[in-house]
């Protein structure tokens, strides 16, 4: 395909040298010009038809003319439907603009600093979608973001295309200090039964078999010697015991959820970078509802931009009384004593379950209380004058 306006030519006549001789004088471009069985053949520029045509009838050539492909010809063809006209100066527009703001940032580096702090950050240094990339000052943003941010140690920013790069490299987290050396006394967490015991540090207060109620010291992290000397030590070790643990868990009969009613929307948004421009009329007047979110994002070269539809669906839900059987309570109510047991007591040993059931009107009441085996030890720090 040629880029500019191009025609093919061809003349005959009793006059032909004359009309070659013309065309040459009238300035006219001939191109690829050539005689053959009498017959001239050439190729001109569009602008100069008139004066080829005028030419050939002062010397009364016969002329003939066929218009090659060209993308200017393309062109002149649509020069009337404005609205191809205008898709594409919008479209030139929008390539223009892409290309001088930023449409993603990428950060890399980071694993303790999540990207939501970092993009943070950034927002405030107005470094976000749309922010016109001429406009960043690179080396301000990377000082600012070591100063802004905590945990980073270094950051570097790059341009690559319409994209912003971020390349962090985070601090060394600070080792945890286990403090082994505080003096502290190891004293019983629940009303027990000693079952078990191993002692690392300290002086055993209670042997095995012992009952002792909440707050009984267990280990003496205080000892003195014959000679009056007292030493204070960290006292640590693991007493185990047989203890019991109560639980309450209720379930309504006519208990009130929100049940969708069949009216339901449809909303859509034009999102431009961070910003959802409506595209509908009115508000909605739910005042309960469940929404569902949709997103088709513009894609161009396999890169994703921040331009795209958003469409929210939404179902209007009412708040229902609704009719539960006593089987179906008490399935839930198991479900809630089998997470309980799993929870919190899942690093116990189980004994006995006893489980009651009592109903109080419309609601179903289970009163669980178990018989476990487990650790009752906690450490309480010795504070001195």
């Amino acid at each position: 395909m040629k880029l500019r306006r191009r025609l093919k030519v061809t003349a005959q006549g009793k006059e032909l040298y004359k009309f070659i001789n013309g065309i040459r004088s009238e300035g006219i471009v001939c191109l690829d010009q050539y005689v053959r069985h009498d017959v001239f053949h050439g190729e001109i520029y569009r602008r100069d038809l008139k004066k080829f045509r005028k030419t050939a009838e002062k010397f009364d050539v016969e002329l003939r003319e066929a218009e090659f492909v060209s993308a200017m010809g393309i062109m002149w063809g649509y020069r009337k439907r404005i609205g191809i006209i205008l898709g594409i100066i919008a479209a030139s527009l929008a390539c223009l603009w892409f290309s001088q703001t930023v449409v993603n940032i990428e950060i890399q580096g980071n694993s303790a600093v999540s990207d939501d702090v970092i993009l943070s950050a950034l927002s405030q240094l107005n470094v976000r979608q749309g922010t016109f990339i001429k406009g960043i000052d690179m080396h301000y943003c990377e000082h600012e973001l070591q100063i802004r941010v905590d945990g980073i140690a270094w950051a570097a920013m790059r341009r690559t295309g319409n994209r912003i790069v971020v390349q962090v490299t985070e601090t060394e987290p600070k080792p945890k200090m286990l403090l082994k050396r505080v003096p502290c006394n190891v004293v019983s967490a629940k009303d027990a039964e000693i079952t078990e015991v191993n002692v690392c540090d300290g002086m055993l207060m209670h042997k095995v078999g012992d009952y002792v109620p909440k707050g009984t010291l267990l280990i003496n992290g205080v000892a003195e010697d014959d000679t009056g000397h007292m030493t204070i030590h960290h006292a640590f070790g693991s007493i185990k015991g047989i203890y019991t643990e109560t639980a309450e868990f209720r379930g309504e009969l006519h208990p009130q959820t929100y049940i969708p009613t069949g009216r339901k929307k449809t909303e859509r948004f034009l999102r431009l970078f961070n910003v959802d421009i409506p595209l509908f009329f009115g508000k909605n007047s739910f005042e309960n509802a469940e929404t569902e979110t949709h997103e088709r994002m513009v894609s161009l070269f396999g890169k994703r931009l921040p331009v795209g539809i958003i469409s929210r669906k939404c179902s209007e839900t009412a708040l229902t009384e609704t009719e539960l059987s006593e089987e179906e309570v008490d399935k839930e109510l198991m479900k809630k004593m089998y997470l309980f047991e799993k929870n919190f007591l899942g690093e116990c040993r189980l004994i006995k379950r006893d489980v009651k059931r009592d109903k109080d009107g419309d609601i179903l009441v289970f009163r669980a209380e178990y018989r476990v085996e487990g650790e009752i030890g906690e450490e309480r720090e010795i504070f001195m004058k």
